[in-house]
């Protein structure tokens, strides 16, 4: 992404709370578990956490967690839906947490968004000797023929360089570590993806799609454009045409350890 361009993507979202809680996806527990399973124990800091899709999962798996969103808008969303979460106004690059106060930082479809020459230092601060940074992203499965096709209908705005599994693997080696100072805090990065799937129409997925930041800061008329696009093409498949499907997807994970 053109990192000028950066910050109005990344400030898109609190216009879009509601339909973002409603349509986005949870995150496969497997991998969860998986970016959880070196850490020193439950504290976990859902950072980025947006209106709380991978709080609620790690709820369900027993962490002990604290959200930080800046957006006061997805942040009344998380509170809505998990009101007994403390919901911190904050950001990677300024974390409200006492030095080594949790054993975990997780940033779901978030980490790519942080300044990490400033989030680095911050991570590790707030991180106790051995505990856990991971980044989890869930992507198009695009070893389905149809969703590859989907792929390539909505390339640009709506599916982009994070969103199917080898672009994913190749945007995240290691990408979002500069900055971090290298093994002075983190040791080499782990890339590994899951299996996951989340039922869907063809409104609820364009819907879904509508939410990506890349859309959210169209202009109306080509984000009306993109959109119809999508929904023809769903409307011409036999897999998507006709009430609920099963859309198939991965949940990609980047985890890296505190030195």
């Amino acid at each position: 992404m053109d990192q000028s361009r950066q910050p109005a993507h990344a400030s898109s979202f609190g216009a879009a709370a509601v339909a973002y809680a409603e349509h986005r996806p949870d995150y496969a527990r497997a991998a969860v578990r998986w970016a959880l399973e070196s850490a020193p124990g439950p504290r976990v800091l859902d950072l980025g956490a947006g209106t709380g899709k991978l709080t609620g999962t790690l709820l369900a798996l027993g962490a002990d967690v604290t959200a930080v969103e800046p957006d006061p808008a997805m942040r009344a969303e998380l509170r809505r839906a998990l009101p007994d979460v403390p919901a911190l106004a904050g950001g990677a690059e300024a974390i409200p947490l006492p030095d080594a106060s949790v054993d975990a930082v997780l940033a779901g479809n978030a980490l790519h968004w942080f300044d990490m020459a400033a989030a680095g230092p911050e991570i590790a601060r707030v991180l106790a000797p051995g505990g856990v940074l991971a980044g989890l992203w869930n992507l198009l499965d695009d070893g389905t023929e149809w969703v590859a096709e989907l792929a390539r209908v909505a390339t640009g705005a709506a599916v982009g360089p994070r969103d199917t599994p080898a672009s994913w693997r190749a945007e995240t080696a290691g990408a979002h570590l500069p900055g971090t100072g290298g093994t002075a805090w983190f040791e080499a990065p782990e890339q590994a993806e899951f299996p996951h799937v989340q039922r869907r129409t063809a409104d609820s997925l364009v819907a879904t799609l509508a939410t990506r930041a890349g859309v959210l800061v169209m202009p109306e008329r080509d984000r009306q454009a993109l959109l119809d696009r999508i929904r023809a093409f769903l409307a011409s498949r036999p897999e998507t045409a006709h009430g609920e499907f099963t859309l198939p997807m991965l949940t990609g994970v980047l985890r890296v350890r505190r030195s």
